[in-house]
């Protein structure tokens, strides 16, 4: 129903948008807390009990961070006296609040839950999850101040390696995606506490890429690795061009994935924390790998061309081919 779903998209949009806006905790945790409630019914649509489950898993987690969120603010309230985000001082409210933001969009180690619900639904709600879903937590964690330096390092590195090591053995897109939103999440916090600008950069252009990616694969109808291999006869001249918009997202010059990661290479190596630059620069490669195992089940791979399946590719409609084409050619030459 066009209404219902309207309502839904609006109170998604409502609650990141009061928590952009809030300076105060209590305000934040209610943006945060409709947003969750906005997602629920448009995950749990298929009324298959996979999506129910995936919807189950990510309302609990959510409702688990959040609460720990709240347990926290209401801490720092009790032992400063006041709720204003940008001046946290104690540092175990700060740790506390740190955790719980990393357990809403899924940083390492707190990231079990991601690839399991991302699993469990469409592209469409997954593409929401991946994206926007992302964006309130991200404006809480930019708004910190002097939060612990090493816990945010830990998680950051902890994510891309796990982002990396996790899509290794996937066959499953959607689980491969989550992971690779693991590892990118991972770099943005890497940078967070040294340039906050950065962050967004690699932010923004991690969106774009992902937009991109999940609208190849709907278009597509693919939701494995297997699937990818007759893609061929369904959108060749999309095809053609998919393993430039994955190697994007691996991060390899001259496409725009490669800017956010050097410019977060160069800075930390600014920070004197080569050691940690080399491991970021390493664990990436490990993200590459099932990036390229994806392009390669694409295009070098020759396919069975049946009649039948030559035919989709010429009815696709505007309104997924437009943004595609958008994202496509941003993922693609921005650099």
């Amino acid at each position: 129903n066009p209404y219902i779903l309207a309502t839904l998209l609006f109170g998604l949009g409502l609650g990141t948008t009061i928590t952009f806006a809030s300076s105060h905790w209590l305000l934040a945790w209610m943006g945060l807390e409709i947003n969750t409630l906005a997602i629920i019914p448009l995950m749990a649509q298929h009324h298959h009990p996979r999506a129910v489950e995936a919807t189950t898993k990510y309302f609990l987690t959510q409702a688990t961070a959040a609460a720990m969120l709240l347990f926290a603010s209401t801490t720092n309230a009790w032992l400063t006296g006041q709720w204003d985000i940008q001046q946290m001082s104690h540092p175990f409210p700060l740790t506390l609040i740190t955790l719980a933001l990393a357990l809403k969009i899924g940083l390492a180690p707190m990231h079990t839950w991601l690839p399991e619900v991302l699993q469990g639904l469409d592209l469409t709600t997954g593409l929401v999850l991946s994206t926007w879903q992302k964006l309130a937590p991200f404006a809480l964690l930019l708004q910190i101040q002097n939060v612990n330096p090493t816990i945010l390092v830990t998680l950051g590195l902890a994510s891309t390696l796990v982002g990396g090591w996790g899509g290794l053995n996937q066959t499953q897109l959607r689980k491969v995606l989550a992971y690779s939103s693991i590892a990118h999440l991972g770099w943005m916090i890497l940078i967070l506490q040294y340039s906050p600008s950065l962050s967004l950069l690699a932010l923004l252009t991690y969106f774009v890429m992902t937009f991109s990616t999940f609208l190849v694969f709907k278009l597509n109808k693919s939701t494995s690795i297997n699937a990818l291999a007759i893609s061929w006869t369904k959108a060749p001249i999309l095809t053609s061009l998919t393993p430039l918009v994955l190697l994007s997202l691996g991060g390899l010059p001259p496409l725009t994935g490669f800017m956010p990661k050097w410019l977060i290479l160069q800075e930390l190596a600014k920070q004197d924390l080569a050691p940690l630059a080399t491991l970021a620069a390493l664990s990436a490669l490990l993200s590459l790998y099932f990036y390229l195992r994806i392009s390669y089940a694409m295009t070098l791979t020759m396919s069975p061309n049946n009649l039948t399946g030559v035919t989709p590719w010429r009815f696709s409609s505007p309104q997924l081919t437009l943004p595609l084409a958008i994202a496509t050619t941003a993922t693609i030459s921005l650099l």
